[in-house]
């Protein structure tokens, strides 16, 4: 059975940084897309980052350019996602996603339907 558990979110002041992990199991998805989305009450899911099978390539929605970088160690099975300057309107549930696909570019890597695993979500709290 394959599993994404997320971990770092938390509270945090305006201009604060974060760390969220991904420990994927069941898997592996060292040749395959990881990405991470979030959803704030009341809004849809929304991507946020993706990073390509190998690294290669990273993606990023312009609210978080420059803010953000995603990361994955495939030793480790997991997917990184520092979070600078943070500000309140990233607070949201941030969820990892993993793909069984081969996509690459940033058009099918930012769609949540090329993802086929979920994380359960971990809670960012960004206070003003």
């Amino acid at each position: 059975q394959v599993q994404l558990v997320e971990s770092g979110g938390g509270l945090v002041q305006a201009g604060g940084s974060l760390r969220l992990s991904c420990a994927a199991s069941g898997r592996t998805f060292s040749t395959n897309p990881m990405g991470w989305f979030r959803q704030a009450p009341g809004k849809d899911r929304e991507f946020v980052a993706a990073i390509r099978g190998g690294g290669a390539s990273t993606y990023y929605a312009d609210s978080v350019k420059g803010r953000f970088t995603i990361t994955r160690d495939d030793a480790k099975n997991t997917v990184y996602m520092e979070m600078n300057m943070l500000k309140p309107e990233d607070a949201a549930v941030y969820y990892c996603a993993g793909s069984s696909r081969y996509y690459t570019g940033g058009y099918y890597l930012s769609r949540p339907s090329t993802y086929d695993y979920w994380g359960q979500g971990t809670q960012v709290t960004v206070s003003s």
